[in-house]
């Protein structure tokens, strides 16, 4: 619960700066940059995480990686986190950003899946579909599992719908053990 507080809260914040610079596609640019680096390097963050070294170390270690390659601004606010001692939740902060950023653009996240990998044609008429129900521009992903048998797996945001044949069978299954 933490968590989602603290990446909510401080990402709200950013956006809100970035938004009224109208900076919005840069600042999630460089998090997304900044988040890549953190995440391939292990040795990076030992050394951020690490509650006995100091802010101003780390803060300072920052400086020299980061200083003239993002903006004052990205650099400004991953230091912070360090000073709050919330660097730890860079990584949720940043996906948070992305999320309200695309609220901001009228864009939302899905995911489908199938069974075997769609056709570029067939991806098409998904997205498509999609965008019509949403309202929105759709930023699919797409990605198979096997065990759906059929059908599609569709998730967008905290909506699900379920036109596989595993979900089908599922239900007649439940149904059966309601007559019997």
């Amino acid at each position: 619960m933490l968590k989602g507080a603290v990446a909510g809260r401080y990402s709200a914040a950013l956006y809100e700066i970035a938004a009224e610079s109208n900076k919005v596609d840069q600042i999630e640019e460089e998090l997304k940059a900044v988040n890549v680096i953190l995440q391939e390097n292990k040795d990076l963050q030992k050394v951020l995480y690490h509650p006995q070294i100091t802010a101003a170390a780390k803060k300072e270690l920052l400086d020299q990686l980061f200083k003239g390659k993002i903006s004052e601004l990205t650099l400004n606010f991953v230091e912070l986190l360090v000073d709050r001692r919330r660097e730890t939740f860079f990584g949720d902060i940043v996906a948070e950003f992305i999320a309200q950023a695309n609220v901001g653009r009228n864009i939302v996240a899905a995911r489908v899946t199938s069974v075997v990998d769609l056709k570029d044609q067939e991806k098409s008429a998904v997205d498509q579909l999609l965008a019509r129900l949403t309202g929105k521009k759709v930023q699919v992903s797409y990605g198979t599992d096997p065990s759906l048998i059929g059908g599609l797996l569709i998730r967008i945001g905290d909506k699900v719908i379920d036109g596989t044949i595993k979900a089908k069978l599922a239900a007649l299954g439940d149904r059966l053990m309601k007559i019997s």
